[in-house]
């Protein structure tokens, strides 16, 4: 099928079953050479697929892997890819019963428990009208707002707005509301730091504080694959001394040993806590991942349930790495 989308008449494919649209696009994926180094990948690791699709070109949008990642998050599909490969009992994944409000009999459903923990912090109410972050003139635009229809009303080119706002993409709409600047932004912000709230990233940052995307990047030495973790500290005026601690780093890892990052400076030194070693009744069991362990199979190994470990631990995902040191029991 034909369709106006980045240029007239492009090509589509439409299909008569949804199985036979997931199956098209794996085969295009092992088809492609650009996406091969991507299946040297675990394949459990979502975060290293998403942003390597969006390096391998296969979104504009600069978005792209962030938007991914919360969505494999916020609804824990990665479940389904750990049942594939034997790594999870579908036991083990909860799903909705007929008598669940709203969902029909037979149909599966990611239940998220303390789903309230896991949504965004309560989103800023801003002006109808046009207004200033950080001295440049911006709008605050609702999800599918036709770009054509800025373009009209602010008399400023398509490809202008897209440079103001830091975007790569030839979209005819907004793909979710956002702030959009009709003016360039500032190299630095109006305020010396950003802390990172739940549900932000560093796009989101560089709109809602007026900062330019390449400068909160460089002035925070991070990359475009990389993402601040929550209550971390952004610099927006001056270069930081070190970069930030990144949301797929393991906290807990960080804090026992703050040398083993390079660039990571820990926060001011407060009384250590007595070292395992050191301790004559040791509070916790430790266990070190070794090649081709899961967290599913470390939790059966010492009969706890994965939630337990990620609790301990304090997981952003139930990807671990070999070398890493986990909690698996506490007296």
């Amino acid at each position: 099928v034909y369709h106006d989308d980045d240029a007239r008449d492009e090509c589509f494919r439409r299909y008569a079953r949804s199985e036979d649209s997931y199956m098209d696009h794996s085969d295009f994926l092992k088809s492609n050479q650009r996406y091969a180094f991507l299946f040297a990948l675990d394949p459990t690791d979502y975060e290293g697929w998403a942003y390597g699709l969006r390096k391998a070109g296969y979104a504009t949008n600069i978005r792209y892997s962030q938007i991914l990642i919360a969505l494999i998050k916020n609804y824990h599909l990665e479940d389904y890819s750990l049942i594939a490969l034997g790594r999870m009992n579908e036991s083990d994944h909860m799903v909705a019963t007929a008598s669940t409000p709203g969902i029909s009999r037979n149909q599966p459903i990611a239940i998220i428990p303390d789903l309230k923990e896991e949504l965004p912090e309560e989103a800023p109410v801003y002006p109808e009208s046009d207004f200033l972050i950080n001295g440049t003139r911006v709008i605050f635009a609702k999800a599918n707002t036709a770009w054509l229809s800025l373009v009209e009303k602010y008399r400023i080119s398509k490809s202008r707005l897209w440079d103001f706002n830091d975007l790569e993409v030839d979209d005819d709409a907004l793909m979710s509301e956002q702030l959009v600047f009709l003016g360039r932004k500032r190299k630095i912000g109006a305020t010396p730091f950003h802390t990172v709230k739940r549900g932000e990233n560093l796009y989101v940052i560089s709109q809602s504080e007026g900062i330019r995307y390449e400068s909160l990047l460089q002035l925070n030495r991070l990359k475009g694959d990389q993402e601040p973790a929550q209550g971390v500290r952004l610099y927006l005026q001056a270069t930081a001394p070190s970069r930030p601690l990144l949301a797929s780093e393991n906290r807990q890892a960080i804090i026992s040993n703050p040398g083993q990052l390079k660039g990571y400076t820990p926060p001011a030194p407060t009384p250590a806590p007595q070292t395992f070693e050191q301790s004559a009744q040791p509070l916790f069991t430790m266990h070190t991942v070794a090649e081709k362990e899961t967290l599913y199979g470390i939790s059966k190994k010492y009969g706890v349930n994965v939630d337990q470990l990620v609790e301990w631990n304090k997981l952003d995902s139930l990807t671990v790495r070999i070398g890493q040191s986990l909690i698996v029991a506490k007296k």
